[in-house]
């Protein structure tokens, strides 16, 4: 029972965290979700440093649930991304559609290796 609590509290700060970047950035994704980017951009970062330390560490396993599974899923989003890119089909924007396909996946995998480099 412990386990959930540690993944709620995390779940919680994740979403807010998101929540405040969806709005810090409203005025920038008027095309393109830019917000949904840097979100799950910079939650990759924080999975990969985090894996990274906890491989060396030995990082006790309420704080891997607190941050890796709350935190991080609770900022990174994948149904948004899926979600925003449909709608860019939709409006008739394939071009930013694929671009934002390949351009989050391109990102997030480079990003979780930048921050496994930075925990060594």
């Amino acid at each position: 029972m412990v386990d959930f609590f540690w993944v709620f509290i995390g779940g919680g700060i994740g979403s807010i965290a998101r929540y405040g970047v969806s709005t810090s950035l409203a005025n920038w994704s008027a095309n393109f979700p830019v917000a949904t980017l840097v979100a799950n951009a910079l939650a990759c970062i924080l999975l990969g440093f985090v894996t990274e330390w906890s491989l060396k560490e030995a990082l006790v396993h309420e704080y891997r649930l607190f941050i890796m599974t709350g935190i991080c899923g609770g900022f990174s989003t994948f149904s948004t991304f899926s979600s925003e890119t449909l709608a860019l089909f939709n409006d008739g924007h394939p071009l930013y559609a694929f671009l934002n396909i390949i351009g989050s996946v391109s990102l997030c995998i480079l990003c979780i290796y930048l921050g496994m480099r930075w925990a060594r």
